[in-house]
């Protein structure tokens, strides 16, 4: 059941927050203010489909890790603690202020220092999630170096 569920989580995971990334820069580039306003309005409720996959990824992670350590397994659990933190610390409130800031109508400069960094932020957690994902195929011969 886990090495079906580590996966799976951790693609609904990667595809959430990528959903979130592209969602949030056409409309940025694209869209009125009304089609911001509902983006940055409907993130925070993909948080409820994100936290529990990213949960569940890094639950099964450990979980199948063991008592691995070194290696593959050691990389993608010595990045986890920064994809947690970038999360918690800074996408997960930035989201809840930009659709604070989107639904009183202040696109303000604060506003978009916020989604500047919101932007980076998800991209760095893409990024290292991406790295966890080609680590995972690797380790189970999915994926050659």
């Amino acid at each position: 059941m886990k090495k079906i569920l580590h996966p799976v989580a951790g693609i609904i995971a990667m595809l959430t927050i990528t959903a979130f990334w592209i969602s949030t820069t056409l409309a940025e580039l694209f869209g009125s203010t009304t089609t911001i306003v509902a983006v940055k309005s409907i993130i925070p409720w993909g948080f409820l489909l994100l936290i529990p996959a990213l949960v569940a990824a890094g639950g099964s992670g450990i979980s199948l890790a063991k008592r691995a350590r070194g290696g593959l397994i050691g990389a993608k659990l010595k990045r986890m603690p920064f994809i947690a933190a970038n999360g918690l610390l800074v996408l997960i409130p930035a989201a809840l202020f930009l659709a604070s800031k989107a639904k009183a109508g202040e696109f303000d400069t604060a506003f978009y220092m916020v989604q500047a960094v919101e932007l980076l932020a998800g991209l760095v957690n893409l990024a290292l999630l991406g790295l966890n994902m080609r680590d995972g195929l690797r380790f189970t011969g999915r994926l050659t170096p």
